[in-house]
């Protein structure tokens, strides 16, 4: 499994054009693992898994991100989906994880809290700055 890591050559605090699309990049890069966390404890639709997403972390994404990376996760095996009839009239495509989609999450959880643990220590002195 890999990962990459974006870094913007010239990224300081006066070139918020650059500093932005680290950001981009840092929260793009977590997009997969946020999809599959939201959908742990039980399956959602679409537009479900949009507002989880906002309401449980910065991650504000628009349907344009999140269908494709479903479809390609889905592709993986990692989640699967199903057409169920809703009161609201029309029916929606719930996903859910496959077992191989829980094994990634916990795999993925796993690696993002070493990193995040590994990081944060990097980062003391900058707090100190303040």
């Amino acid at each position: 499994m890999y990962y990459k890591i974006y870094c913007v050559k010239g990224a300081h605090v006066g070139n918020h054009e650059s500093f932005d699309k680290w950001e981009v990049q840092l929260r793009k890069g977590c997009l997969e693992l946020a999809i599959l966390a939201s959908l742990w404890s039980e399956k959602l639709y679409g537009l479900e898994i949009l507002r989880r997403l906002e309401s449980n972390s910065d991650l504000i994404v628009s349907d344009g991100t999140v269908y494709p990376l479903l479809s390609r996760l889905k592709s993986l095996g990692l989640v699967r989906s199903e057409w169920v009839e809703s009161d609201a009239g029309h029916p929606r495509k719930y996903y859910a994880l496959t077992s191989a989609g829980q094994k990634r999450a916990l795999e993925m959880a796993e690696i993002w809290a070493r990193f995040s643990s590994s990081l944060s220590k990097l980062l003391v002195p900058l707090g100190k700055r303040r």
